[in-house]
């Protein structure tokens, strides 16, 4: 069984999932708080059972989130002697919205300072048709074509290109489940999306 951490976004959630299976899950909207919420919700889930392996989320979306599930992760994996790797909230939504029409799934995230985290997917063999960028509204919907745009800027994006179909959504554990292998074996360290607003020094 794996055990897997999602807490890059709004979203607190972790799943136990056996193959194609969802063993149980907890999904909840906190916005904030993910330090206070995952642990405990990591303990209820797996009501005294050992995953063999563990599977998180690495981002782009919230620094603090994904810092709290990384470092979770690391820790839990440390502790319990089993393998971790990480994988894309981009990719997670566009797995979780496969399958709903035919053709290319965007997803868009709610980024920093007002902008949005954007890439393609292709939905025969879901696989990044392009590279994650951070960009205002206006910009990203001009890089897009993609008729669907899923996730939590979805309806932003759609709003400043005038076309396509906004799907609310957002990063759920469970649905790491449905990841090809090439995407939910990443290395289990941030994927940020942006560079970091500090400047060095002069």
């Amino acid at each position: 069984m794996i055990l897997v951490i999602d807490t890059a976004t709004a979203a607190c959630s972790v799943a136990l999932v056996d193959g194609d299976a969802v063993v149980d899950e907890r999904h909840e909207l906190v916005g904030r708080g993910h330090a206070e919420r995952l642990v405990p919700m990591v303990e209820a889930l797996l009501a005294g059972r050992r995953p063999g392996s563990i599977l998180v989320d690495c981002g782009p979306g919230s620094f603090t989130g994904v810092r709290v599930g990384l470092a979770a992760a690391h820790g839990l994996a440390i502790g319990w002697g089993v393998k971790l790797a990480g994988y894309s909230s981009m990719a997670a939504v566009a797995a979780a919205v496969e399958g709903r029409a035919s053709g290319e799934i965007a997803v868009a995230l709610e980024g920093g300072h007002g902008q949005l985290f954007i890439q393609t997917f292709g939905e025969d063999v879901m696989r990044p048709l392009d590279t994650l960028r951070s960009l205002p509204p206006e910009a990203a919907a001009a890089a897009i074509r993609a008729h669907r745009v899923a996730g939590s800027g979805a309806a932003a994006l759609v709003s400043a290109r005038g076309d396509g179909e906004a799907i609310e959504a957002l990063p759920r554990a469970a649905d790491a489940r449905r990841l090809p292998p090439a995407l939910r074996s990443l290395a289990p360290r941030p994927i940020y999306g942006r560079a970091p607003d500090a400047k060095p020094m002069p």
